[in-house]
């Protein structure tokens, strides 16, 4: 299982940015949850974003970056997408996808968004937004 992030970069504030991850080694469909985290220098990683599978595609959102980013998917091209839009200098950070063949039912938000849930990661990409 390979997970590899592309896209990251330097940003304006309030620009926006897409950030990609494309896996490799096994099939996608096999895939039940898949997140994006963010880890900024000396802080813990952050779940920002994720789309549940298990539960029809459910997403779920951190309050840091609901309204302003989104977490899609192309099966077909076993990519994951996170648009974000209306970037803060306080969105700097290394950008991580992460996934799970696992199935998680009824876990909510917060535990959908937890680093722990998820077994294969990439290596993650430098988002850095000045002011």
């Amino acid at each position: 299982v390979q997970l590899v992030e592309s896209g990251g970069g330097l940003a304006q504030a309030g620009s926006s940015l897409r950030l990609s991850c494309t896996g490799s080694g096994f099939n996608f469909d096999d895939v039940n949850a898949v997140a994006w985290f963010r880890q900024a220098p000396g802080k813990a990683r952050e779940g920002i974003l994720s789309i549940n599978h298990s539960e029809g595609g459910r997403r779920y959102a951190s309050d840091t970056v609901k309204g302003r980013f989104t977490i899609s998917a192309d099966d077909a091209k076993n990519t994951v997408y996170l648009e974000m839009n209306t970037l803060k200098p306080d969105d700097t950070a290394v950008y991580f996808c992460a996934i799970t063949f696992d199935v998680n039912l009824g876990i909510g938000r917060q535990g959908m968004l937890q680093p722990d849930r998820y077994r294969h990661w990439g290596q993650g990409t430098q988002v850095t937004v000045s002011s």
